[in-house]
């Protein structure tokens, strides 16, 4: 039994160690894009992409049926490019564990995630109360779940948002130091 926590504890290590490898391979790509001009370029795509998919929450089950899924599919398809790519720029700091952050970057995140943490919050009073709202209507149950399942994408993508947007531009001289020959 007392083998049992270091087994786990090394398994935890090769784990964090290929995330690390992962970010580092990560941080190699798209380095021209490594600026507040395109991450901001980003952010209001993804922004409008968010509102999209909203959009498409409130004509769910309602007449032209053809308007939800066109709405919900582009929101989801340029909504997602953008998170992704806005994930890849602002690096480890929104999908690592702390371990594997400086002090900077640790700050950073933790920052985001309350902001993300209370946008997220506001974000299902207002799905609870456009539930309500609805409720009485045909089909109101699942046009407001769906309207949760939009504002709860959108609430996922506020820390990538807040970080694509206020993050300083990357200094040339460090990306250059860590991409070295690992």
């Amino acid at each position: 039994m007392t083998e049992q926590p270091g087994r786990l504890a090394a398994y935890w290590e090769r784990q964090l160690d290929k995330l690390e490898a992962a970010e580092r391979k990560r941080a190699r790509h798209l380095p021209g894009w490594r600026t507040r001009k395109h991450r901001r370029t980003l952010v209001a795509i993804l922004v409008v992409a968010d509102l999209i998919m909203i959009a498409g929450a409130t004509r769910f089950k309602v007449a032209p049926e053809w308007v939800f899924p066109a709405l919900w599919l582009s929101g989801l398809v340029i909504g997602g490019s953008a998170f992704l790519t806005l994930r890849i720029l602002t690096g480890r700091m929104t999908n690592s564990f702390s371990r594997l952050l400086d002090e900077r970057e640790r700050e950073w995140r933790h920052r985001v995630t309350y902001i993300g943490y209370q946008a997220l919050s506001y974000l299902m009073v207002i799905a609870l109360l456009y539930s309500l709202f609805i409720a009485e209507t045909e089909n109101g149950g699942v046009r407001g779940a769906m309207m949760l399942s939009a504002l709860l994408v959108t609430g996922t993508t506020i820390p990538a948002i807040v970080l694509g947007w206020s993050l300083p531009d990357d200094d040339p001289e460090d990306f250059e130091e860590g991409m070295g020959n690992a």
